[in-house]
């Protein structure tokens, strides 16, 4: 298990000790010392932007620099100041915020962190109204996943109160978006067939009609699972007409039958549930608008190189 950022200040600081180092050798170094596994020296973040060992390794040492432990003397490199290895030599058991506390440059440092410059005004930073074990990017990624969510249940609320005839066309707006079915006319033309409170039809895999895919979805309320029999009685379609692809979309979920019923198909059937059903929206703009963009800067390195 990967520790959190302030457990990582006292190993980061010590391998700081030795000399100029950089994150990426630290990282290595501590995996090794604390035996993590391929899969967790790999770990990212939910936004995948960064592995999450790095990233808490990185705000470890910015926290210390801030109260004057670690020093940067070239780009990308670290080491440890006088002050850091004289905190090192007492031998500490714990380096955290509430000991960075007591300089203070970091004092004043933190309580401004994330402010306009005042004392009056509000701040956030890793121990503030969230687990002191978080980076800021990881509640960043914490706070949108929880947006995510509510978004993801409201959408599937929706879905269920309106009719019939709107999950298909919702259907028809997201199978176009993703880029089948050719035009919203093409893919209405051949998702135009009502079955029993569902979808059944077929639509382009590619703008030229070259292969088809089979499309069966399935309004169901939650609690209400998808078997194993309705998703044999798709297959059993399939095989009649020739075909060798299909996409089971459902608003409810699948039951663990039935997903391991087309594991072993000669058919490639995708299984879609309610879930992945409003991710996709999301993901592809159906049905959700955009409401706010924030967006995070990076320091340029290249801007401040002089070679």
């Amino acid at each position: 298990m990967i520790p959190d950022y302030q457990t990582l200040m006292l190993p980061v600081l010590r391998l700081a000790s030795e000399g100029e180092t950089r994150v990426a050798y630290v990282a290595e170094r501590i995996a090794d010392d604390l035996g993590l596994t391929p899969e967790e020296r790999e770990e990212l973040l939910p936004s995948g932007r960064q592995r999450l060992l790095h990233n808490r390794i990185h705000w470890a040492k910015f926290y210390m620099s801030k109260a004057g432990l670690i020093a940067s003397p070239a780009r990308g490199r670290f080491l440890a100041t006088d002050k850091g290895k004289a905190l090192l030599g007492t031998a500490p058991e714990r380096i955290d915020v509430a000991l960075l506390m007591r300089e203070p440059e970091f004092r004043d440092f933190y309580r401004n962190e994330g402010s306009a410059g005042g004392a009056e005004s509000t701040t956030v930073g890793p121990d503030r109204a969230t687990p002191a074990t978080t980076t800021p990017e990881e509640q960043i990624d914490a706070a949108h996943a929880s947006l995510t969510a509510a978004l993801r249940d409201e959408l599937l609320e929706r879905i269920l109160t309106n009719s019939p005839a709107f999950f298909e066309q919702l259907i028809v707006d997201l199978l176009v978006a993703m880029g089948y079915g050719g035009s919203h006319k093409d893919a209405a033309a051949q998702l135009g067939r009502s079955g029993d409170g569902g979808v059944d039809g077929i639509v382009n895999e590619d703008r030229l009609g070259l292969d088809r895919i089979y499309v069966q979805a399935k309004r169901y309320a939650p609690g209400n699972p998808v078997s194993r029999p309705d998703v044999n009685g798709f297959v059993g379609c399939l095989v009649g007409l020739g075909a060798t692809k299909g996409v089971f979309v459902t608003t409810s979920t699948f039951s663990q039958p039935a997903r391991d019923y087309v594991r072993h198909l000669a058919q490639r059937v995708i299984l879609i549930d309610g879930r992945e059903l409003a991710d996709l929206m999301i993901e592809h703009g159906v049905g959700v608008r955009g409401y706010r963009t924030v967006e995070f800067k990076r320091l340029d390195e290249d801007f401040f190189s002089e070679e």
